[in-house]
């Protein structure tokens, strides 16, 4: 006699397989990390700040 298999079991198994498949598919195709993503906007933060900083005039002193 063969082995009894739990199909309810083996749905969930199923369905947890093709999930994975479908976000590391995902994950090649969107392209960057949360860690690369927090880093770039770092960066620009950091160099949007340096930009400001060597400004030779404020923007509000010279609109006026």
């Amino acid at each position: 006699m063969g082995n009894v298999i739990n199909l309810r079991q083996a749905r969930k198994r199923f369905a947890r397989k093709a999930a994975e498949e479908k976000a590391e598919e995902n994950r090649a195709r969107h392209g960057l990390t949360k860690a690369e993503k927090t880093r770039q906007r770092d960066e620009a933060a950091r160099e949007a700040r340096r930009i400001d900083g060597a400004r030779r005039e404020s923007p509000k002193e010279g609109k006026d």
